[in-house]
């Protein structure tokens, strides 16, 4: 059914195309950069969210081949009973006899049982690794809109020797902290590839962790675009005037 999953392609496109765009709007800002890291870890992940729901047939094949070693042990131990008469079987050897197949069957059981949770381990670990990444890649955009003030656009004052650079006009400011909202969108739905068809509820309460942490940063940079937006009516705030030459001190003479 169309539109009922995410297709990785298309998120990829997405992505390749907000880099451009920030490329073209801020050819020397190093939020391009992030936005292309962005798209390698998105190209890495789609590919290794589609080996995760892939099953491994060898672990299951295995984990098979114990089951039926388990069947046919019990088989034989039923039949073995059954030919067997009370005169031919003395009761301690039958029950030396149970007790050894059911061992083996115990040992063959467990053993399907941890290589089937083996699958699931290692298909959770990769994908908890993943999360983990685009938590990193989150905080890391997080910080490039960090000194990004629209009060210190809309109520200039002076710099000191430690404020950092502010070149953008209003126009820029707002289109920068759009990107960044987007870019930290685009990782919730990056994450969200591993669970479609990977439905563990360690790696879904993970990407919702993520979700929601970009959803919280993301709403940070709104509040910003919102006060930008709120004084999008007026004129550009211009810069303020020099301070006036003190005066000359009168002459005593």
């Amino acid at each position: 059914m169309p539109y009922s999953s995410l297709e990785p392609d298309r998120l990829i496109a997405t992505i390749a195309r907000l880099r451009d765009r920030i490329h073209e709007r801020f050819p020397t800002a190093s939020l391009g950069a992030v936005a292309g890291a962005l798209l390698d870890i998105a190209q890495a992940h789609a590919q290794r969210s589609a080996t995760i729901r892939r099953p491994n047939w060898w672990l299951r094949g295995i984990s098979l081949a114990l089951l039926l070693a388990g069947g046919a042990t019990l088989v034989l131990l039923v039949a073995s009973i059954r030919l067997r008469t009370q005169a031919e079987w003395p009761l301690s050897e039958a029950i030396q006899t149970l007790e050894a197949g059911l061992s083996v069957l115990f040992f063959l059981g467990a053993g399907a049982v941890f290589l089937f949770s083996m699958e699931l381990r290692i298909k959770r670990r990769r994908c908890l690794e993943a999360v983990h990444e685009l938590r990193s890649m989150a905080h890391i955009v997080d910080m490039h809109q960090l000194t990004k003030d629209p009060e210190r656009l809309l109520r200039r004052g002076p710099d000191t020797a430690s404020s950092p650079a502010r070149t953008l006009t209003r126009f820029e400011l707002v289109r920068y902290l759009d990107y960044c909202s987007e870019m930290l969108s685009l990782m919730g739905k990056v994450a969200a590839l591993y669970v479609q068809g990977f439905p563990d509820s360690q790696a879904v309460s993970a990407v919702d962790d993520i979700e929601d942490l970009t959803t919280g940063l993301s709403r940070k940079i709104w509040q910003k675009i919102m006060i930008l937006e709120s004084a999008n009516d007026g004129p550009e705030p211009a810069s303020p005037p020099p301070a006036p030459p003190p005066a000359a001190e009168p002459n005593p003479a």
